[in-house]
């Protein structure tokens, strides 16, 4: 071996762990059988060297630039990366224009891989369009949050979208086994206790790159310790700086605020305090969840139980009076309440059926006997005429139609026999019926 042949083995040690074990052909990479399993039509593509545009979705370390790579290599296109946080669109237009060339001087195709696609704008995501229509480059872009809400509709129509998923424990397992093993890995010197590795497996939270680093970290400590087998210790104390998978700009967040209300209305207070716990150890503005509890009691409880929306508002006004961690505590009290209240969604069903028949029919006119007479003029038209004051009858009620004429005998407002709610259901039933007990 010569000094140049010792000197790339130094390189390549050099680089770090996640980097050295990056598979380089498919029948390497690890999860996602629901888009690369033998018989899945995007296998099929790049082997028959057919791939269309892709945006590639998933969380972090599912593999993105790895599958990027391994589709330039596997079907000999010239591989260009460029992230969206480090370059713009003056840089698009030079890796465009060298692609031209290559395809016109080489006849190779150009695969551009655009790290963090959703960090650009819209408008900027508009330069990619024309290069991929006339199939200059073929793109793939990766992104962690959802394509329908970050990608240009234009763009996103002309590119395939492929969801890759968190890897799961079992995978993130066989991973670290391999770099334990591999001569690229830590060669093989040193033994990952089950537990370590069950550890690392457990708090990557599905994301390869994450439990890869963290066993580099581990496995550092213990040379230097002279030790030669990586413990449950060892592992915790790698992963001792793990953060929450919640981003609150993310599709995550929207997940996990999506989970905590729906256990709400799901009546599980277990399930309920959980989510609000994790949206607080991610750092979530308490004021934001607090805002949703008070669309909830109204949403979800209303008039089952009034006090819901009363103790959701005491909760709000408690966090701002004496702040965080204090906060928690009216926060857990509030979700748990709101959990187990009685629910309907009357306010929510009334709202949406009074405002169909708005759209339905318009402005319809308001009865005469229902308007104000402020001048002689309104009053000689009839305005108010025929109008029967509720508080000059019995029980404070006389029976009388309100909706304008052309809505007949309507019903907007459905109550729910739930909580409260089921007494105003038979008080109106009663009213209904000429009952004015």
């Amino acid at each position: 071996m010569d000094l140049f042949d010792h000197a790339l083995d130094r390189d390549e040690s050099a680089k770090p762990l996640a980097e050295r074990l990056r598979p380089r052909r498919l029948e390497e990479f690890v999860g996602q059988e629901h888009v690369l399993g033998p018989e899945s039509a995007l296998r099929r593509a790049i082997l028959a060297d057919q791939l269309p545009s892709l945006i590639l979705w998933g969380p972090p370390g599912t593999g993105k630039t790895t599958l990027a790579r391994i589709v330039a290599e596997k079907t000999g296109a010239y591989f260009a990366s460029f992230s969206a946080v480090l370059g713009g669109v003056k840089e698009i237009r030079e890796i465009v224009e060298a692609a031209r060339e290559r395809r016109r001087l080489h006849r190779q195709r150009t695969l551009l891989f655009v790290d963090e696609i959703h960090r650009f704008t819209k408008a900027q995501q508009d330069a990619f369009l024309p290069h991929v229509e006339a199939g200059t480059v073929t793109l793939i872009g990766a992104t962690t949050e959802n394509p329908s809400f970050e990608i240009n509709a234009a763009l996103l129509s002309r590119c395939r979208v492929v969801t890759l998923r968190a890897l799961t424990e079992e995978e993130v397992a066989s991973l670290l086994e391999r770099a334990v093993s591999s001569a690229s890995g830590l060669g093989g010197d040193l033994a990952l206790a089950e537990e370590a590795k069950q550890h690392l497996a457990r708090y990557a939270y599905g994301d390869a790159r994450r439990a890869l680093n963290a066993l580099e970290v581990a496995a550092a400590a213990v040379r230097l310790a002279g030790r030669k087998s990586i413990l449950a210790a060892d592992a915790e104390e790698a992963m001792q700086h793990k953060t929450l998978l919640y981003d609150k700009g993310g599709e995550e967040h929207y997940n996990v605020v999506s989970a905590f209300i729906k256990s709400l209305r799901g009546s599980d207070p277990d399930a309920a305090v959980y989510y609000l716990v994790r949206m607080l150890e991610a750092g979530e503005d308490p004021r934001f969840i607090l805002r949703r509890m008070v669309i909830f009691a109204s949403e979800d409880v209303g008039n089952a139980d009034p006090r819901a929306l009363a103790l959701a508002i005491d909760a709000l006004q408690a966090v701002e009076l004496v702040g965080l961690p204090e906060g928690v505590l009216p926060m857990s009290q509030a979700a748990i309440y709101l959990a187990l209240a009685p629910k309907s969604n009357t306010a929510l069903t009334a709202y949406a059926a009074a405002r169909a028949l708005v759209k339905e029919r318009g402005s319809l006119p308001v009865p005469m006997k229902l308007r104000n007479a402020p001048t002689r003029l309104m009053e000689g038209l009839g305005y108010g005429t025929g109008y029967r004051y509720p508080h000059n009858f019995e029980g404070h009620y006389v029976a009388e139609r309100y909706l304008p004429e052309a809505l007949g005998e309507r019903e907007v407002v459905k109550l729910s026999e739930s909580g409260l709610e089921k007494e105003l259901l038979e008080r109106l039933r009663a009213l209904r019926s000429g009952d004015k007990g």
